[in-house]
């Protein structure tokens, strides 16, 4: 039996004290992951000091990469980086964005699909 491939994703979106701003980010997500078994949304955490959103995405490859790039371009819409204050470094509306092969991936495979995005 061949297994699909999954990969793991841990976005930092440069947003965490407007937590409208966040449920919009992760909205695709969130909505979607009932409807295919090919991603899910397992957890998100906001830290207002840091004015940080960290989000973990677990999926498959096509699937994932479609969901990370609307919540990416949500956040550089939503994030105006001018404005933006926090105890946290950044770089960006989205700072980094990992991928780690989770089951029958390469490290090259989520290296290709993060180059991708």
């Amino acid at each position: 039996m061949k297994l699909d491939k999954w990969i793991e994703s841990v976005p930092n979106f440069s947003e965490g004290r407007d937590l409208k701003k966040v449920e919009r980010i992760v909205d695709y997500i969130s909505k979607q992951q009932g409807y295919t078994s090919a991603y899910t949304l397992p957890d998100y955490s906001t830290d207002p000091d840091h004015n940080r959103c960290v989000v973990t995405v677990l999926g498959q490859p096509e699937p994932l990469k479609r969901a990370m790039v609307e919540a990416i371009g949500t956040a550089v819409e939503l994030i105006d980086m001018t404005r933006h204050e926090g105890q946290h470094p950044r770089i960006g509306c989205v700072d980094v964005i990992p991928f780690i092969p989770v089951r029958d991936c390469t490290i090259q495979e989520a290296d290709q699909l993060a180059r991708e995005i």
